[in-house]
């Protein structure tokens, strides 16, 4: 820290117990109160350098009173301030500092200690040393800013707090590997890993280190709110950029609030030397006002803070009770970024009075809101319906928009056991996702399936409009396969699960087909000579491995395929029982009843052919064949008949 020495005369001055007396062999003439203590002093050194306290010794000798005594209650910086002004005035030797600089300044001010009463007096030297040393140095300057705190209405009135913070702020948005002031100061030594800078034109032999834009960070932190939001403003003005500044009141914020460091043990940085007017740890009003400010300093902007973070904040501001606009901005700020949280993030504790359920769904539907209304603003008049589906899913503007639906899907998942989540409230948020966002409902998929498990006294209708939240097209084979034999699920979902299993199967068996003609057609004309020998890479061994790893998974999806068409002539013959009716085709038009349940499964079927294959084998029955024509007619017609039962697209 800087310092200028004053005074030439050795100290003459002896404290005993609340008074101060000067050993100069001359007896006082003079008592000076100020607060508690008391100074013992004598009235010539004193009127020569101060105006007020000329007047005062003035006005107390025109009294006649006995023993001269001058009360003074409002001296800026109090006694210990005072102790150094009479210092001054007897020609002692004292130091200017950056951590008195600022109350002396503002007590000569006070004490009218000007020019007209002795060249070199306090006033002129105090702000000589604050413009010539104080405010060209970065922690002199901030030193001093911190001072100002203890006599902040004088120096607001001289305009010191405004000088500081300008220095600072200027310096905080000066590039600090274009000067070597910041690292002198602030990186400790200097380092010469072999090259050298010019210092005012000498070399020194020593090169700075390179600083990152946050060094300033845990300086600015030290400052009390007020003088925090103040620099941070005169710093915007400066054109610092946002994501600096949204650096600073991220680590200002993590630094006074414990509730962003609830994972962490006893925080580092709260260890560190607390800022003036800010204890050590802050009172739940002091918190509350602290975050509602981080609110209002940080800017509306994407990206310029972690989701974390922010979540971190607006799970704060839930328990300290924010105002609802704190609270609100802090979800749409989440909102914008929402595809860059995490599950756990999510997962908020339910801090309202009510307790509903055991995490905030609430707050979750809000957020999740701003996020479509940012992206529908981003999307424009663009339409995904227009586009097709493989060009929809590997759009990257689409992304933001997938990641969430997953972290929407895991949410539900989460939150699906709470017996105190109504269906209506898990309803509105599942279906609040696009249907273009999910490439699959497998997530959806076990989210309903936990809510199911955990709500078994949910009725059959109620049910039936949980799952309509998916569709079935869009699960995966595995999924399928598990919701088959899901008997939570109702009879109508799991016949239409069914029904796109086996269409998935047939396409990928038709697609296996078409693989194995290709290899066929590669092995002749590696056989026939088409191919060199070197051309093909591994050659006829390579795609003979290949053509036999295919046949083996087709007979293996065959067998699959067969075991579907079982469990749809089961599931069939069980709706039959269940009393939708008998089976009737007739010429008059009139469709079977299994055609009315595949209508309301949103099949469109071939019943003309079926019924004619129906028709066929009730004749042969009536006729009265013997049995084993009979049976093969029968097995012909059911074979028939299943396979025309497939979807037209």
């Amino acid at each position: 820290m800087a310092c200028m020495k004053l005074g030439s005369k050795s100290d003459a001055f002896q404290r005993q117990g609340q008074a101060w007396f000067c050993t100069t062999g001359l007896p006082s003439d003079i008592v000076v109160e100020v607060g508690e203590m008391s100074f013992h002093l004598h009235k010539f050194p004193l009127l020569s350098r101060s105006g007020v306290m000329e007047r005062l010794i003035a006005e107390a000798s025109e009294d006649g009173e006995e023993g001269c005594v001058i009360k003074l209650s409002d001296v800026p910086g109090g006694a210990k301030t005072f102790e150094l002004v009479a210092k001054f005035c007897y020609g002692v030797k004292l130091e200017l500092t950056a951590s008195n600089v600022v109350c002396l300044r503002c007590a000569a001010e006070h004490l009218e200690m000007t020019e007209e009463y002795g060249e070199g007096n306090l006033i002129s030297q105090t702000e000589m040393f604050l413009n010539q040393v104080v405010l060209k140095n970065w922690k002199d300057s901030l030193r001093a800013l911190q001072t100002c705190e203890d006599v902040l209405s004088y120096a607001e009135e001289l305009q010191i707090t405004k000088r500081c913070i300008e220095s600072l702020a200027m310096k905080a948005s000066t590039d600090p590997n274009l000067f070597g002031w910041p690292v002198m100061e602030h990186g400790g030594p200097m380092q010469s890993p072999g090259g050298s800078v010019l210092w005012n034109g000498i070399s020194t032999g020593a090169r700075p280190k390179h600083s990152s834009s946050d060094w300033w960070y845990e300086d600015a932190s030290t400052l009390s709110l007020p003088l925090y939001k103040r620099l941070i403003s005169a710093m915007e003005s400066r054109g610092i950029k946002q994501e600096i500044i949204a650096g600073s009141l991220s680590f200002y914020a993590k630094k006074y609030l414990p509730g962003l460091n609830r994972r962490q043990g006893t925080s580092e940085s709260c260890n560190r030397l607390a800022p003036v007017g800010l204890g050590m740890s802050l009172s739940e009003e002091d918190q509350k006002l602290l975050l509602e400010e981080v609110d209002l300093l940080l800017p509306m902007q994407k990206g310029l803070v972690s989701t974390k973070f922010l979540f971190g904040l607006l799970r704060t501001a839930k328990i300290l009770r924010a105002n609802p606009s704190c609270i609100s901005n802090l979800e749409k700020r989440i909102g914008m970024q929402l595809d860059q949280a995490s599950l756990e993030d999510l997962l908020m504790p339910n801090f309202s009075h009510s307790m509903e359920t055991l995490y905030d769904v609430d707050c979750v539907q809000r957020i999740l809101d701003h996020f479509l209304a940012m992206d529908q603003v981003a999307a424009g008049d663009a339409s995904p319906c227009s586009v097709d589906d493989g060009q929809l899913m590997g759009s990257p503007s689409l992304t933001p928009i997938t990641m969430v639906a997953k972290l929407i899907d895991g949410y539900l998942a989460e939150v699906a056991p709470d017996i105190n989540l109504k269906l209506p409230k898990f309803q509105s948020l599942a279906a609040a996702v696009p249907e273009y966002g999910r490439p699959l409902d497998d997530g959806l998929y076990r989210a309903i399936d936990i809510y199911l498990k955990s709500h078994p006294w949910l009725v059959e209708c109620d049910r039936e409009q949980l799952c309509r939240l998916m569709d079935c097209q869009k699960l995966s084979l595995e999924a399928c396969t598990h919701a088959a034999q899901n008997e939570r699920l109702p009879l109508r979902i799991i016949v239409q699960v069914l029904f796109f299993e086996q269409l998935q199967l047939r396409t990928s068996i038709a697609g296996c087909f078409l693989v194995s003609d290709n290899l066929d057609g590669g092995s002749r004309q590696l056989r026939s000579g088409m191919v060199g020998p070197n051309e093909g890479g591994g050659g006829w061994a390579t795609a003979v491995r290949e053509n036999q790893v295919l046949k083996v998974g087709m007979d293996n999806m065959r067998m699959r395929v067969s075991e579907l068409e079982k469990e749809c002539s089961n599931m069939r013959q069980e709706i039959e029982k269940l009393g939708k009716g008998k089976v009737v085709c007739s010429g008059s038009g009139s469709s079977s009843s299994w055609g009315n349940v595949s209508k309301k499964f949103g099949f469109r079927m071939k019943s003309h052919q079926m019924c004619s294959a129906q028709e066929g084998s009730v004749n042969n029955n009536n006729n009265g064949g013997n049995k084993a024509e009979k049976g093969g007619k029968d097995k012909h017609a059911k074979k028939h008949m299943m396979k025309k039962l497939s979807l037209e697209e």
